[in-house]
């Protein structure tokens, strides 16, 4: 009974976490004032005049990070956002772009770091990385998020009748042994968190 009972809780802990893990909600760093920020880099990169002003939000890796007067720039390496608005890890960059926060950011805690900006779009300057000629949409960073990677297990699929566990010489033709199921190993896998 007290396997049984282990199993009905396991199973209720493991619909209660699936059940809360929809319920993914952007930080308040970065909601923005808008809606919908735009967050198509590539279509904003083909006229980037006509989007100035609006506001965006976009996140990446930090490739580069520049301290100025008044302003730390951070040129990003975009990647398409989840609808937590963190970066999707294993994606191809989509661009970089140019985002100026107010006040002083020390690159080492920046840099190669994960981070999501929201804020206005300024237009599109000229640079380079390395010595290739970019062109870098640029934004005012009015809210930013630095985001941390963490490893988590994750247990492959359990049997959904926790009747099914523990001695049953009734079932299966007399079989007595603790269970049907083999699940495998469980994996370890790499998320975003804050």
């Amino acid at each position: 009974m007290a396997v049984q009972t282990k199993a009905v809780r396991l199973f209720i802990a493991g619909a209660i976490a699936v059940a809360l893990s929809g319920c993914v909600t952007v930080p308040d760093a970065i909601k923005g004032s808008s809606p919908m920020p735009q967050q198509d880099l590539v279509r904003v990169m083909n006229a980037p005049e006509l989007y100035v002003g609006q506001e965006a939000r976009f996140g990446g890796k930090v490739v580069d990070i520049q301290n100025q007067q008044g302003k730390t720039r951070l040129e990003i390496a975009t990647v398409p956002l989840d609808s937590g608005a963190r970066p999707t890890l294993g994606e191809p960059s989509r661009g970089r772009i140019y985002a100026d926060v107010n006040g002083f950011l020390d690159p080492v805690d920046f840099r190669g770091q994960l981070v999501t900006v929201v804020g206005p779009i300024t237009g599109a300057v000229q640079g380079k990385i390395g010595n290739t000629p970019y062109k870098f949409m640029t934004m005012q960073a009015n809210g930013y998020k630095r985001w941390h990677l963490t490893q988590q297990v994750m247990l492959p699929p359990q049997p959904m009748d926790p009747w099914m566990w523990g001695p049953h010489p009734y079932r299966y033709g007399g079989y007595g042994g603790w269970g049907w199921y083999n699940p495998g190993p469980a994996q370890v896998q790499t998320i975003v968190t804050e």
